[in-house]
């Protein structure tokens, strides 16, 4: 190799250059897929706060039946997960990222499902609050919204003490609207809860491989 000659380098030195630039771009591709070991599932509400609610049907149940279908979906995957509650109780807001804000290298995913006084309204929606946040949230919303064929109601910010309290990307997602009549369908069966639990977990997925 005329070039190796001119500069002094070796065809060996060379092939040791190539070799450790090869490594070293591996690395960080490791490094970048590897930006959380876990995530922190925060089923909304619980106890005395029920949430949203329709006659006998509870946000808070909805919640956290969608977030132990995300537990598993994730373990399935090989992605450790924490649930801020696994029973029906209150856990105050500023306690909920606390959980998340003790790990290391996690990321937070709130698990909620709308309701509004007025009729109309329908679909998913994910709120961020800080740029990370919006990413994940983007991936989650991307992927619920295609998935589950409901109206997208898009990426939102939002001043949620959950959210501005994390000091690591954090997402809420809303799983669609219990006051409003299609939706309430589609939540109260359980293949509904399910795909948007799988889909939740795919955004979450895609997120890590940014």
């Amino acid at each position: 190799m005329k070039f190796c000659t001119a500069f002094g380098i070796s065809r060996g030195a060379l092939g040791r250059g190539w070799v450790a630039l090869l490594l070293g771009l591996a690395m960080m591709g490791e490094a970048e897929a590897g930006r959380f070991s876990r995530v922190v599932i925060d089923p909304g509400h619980g106890g005395h706060d029920n949430g949203g609610q329709f006659g006998y049907l509870y946000e808070k149940h909805l919640a956290l039946d969608v977030s132990f279908r995300l537990q598993r979906y994730l373990e399935g995957k090989g992605i450790k997960s924490t649930l801020t509650r696994q029973r029906d109780v209150f856990i105050p807001l500023e306690e909920r990222p606390t959980v998340a804000n003790r790990i290391g290298k996690s990321i937070f995913v709130s698990v909620h499902f709308n309701w509004v006084s007025y009729g109309g309204p329908a679909g998913t929606e994910t709120f961020y609050h800080n740029a990370e946040g919006q990413k994940l949230a983007a991936q989650i919303q991307g992927q619920v919204a295609r998935g589950l064929g409901t109206p997208n109601r898009g990426v939102k910010f939002a001043r949620f003490k959950v959210l501005r309290s994390c000091v690591m990307p954090a997402a809420l997602v809303e799983g669609g609207f219990i006051s409003t009549g299609n939706d309430r369908e589609r939540v109260l069966d359980p293949r509904y809860r399910q795909r948007l639990a799988e889909l939740i977990g795919e955004g979450i997925l895609g997120f890590r491989r940014m």
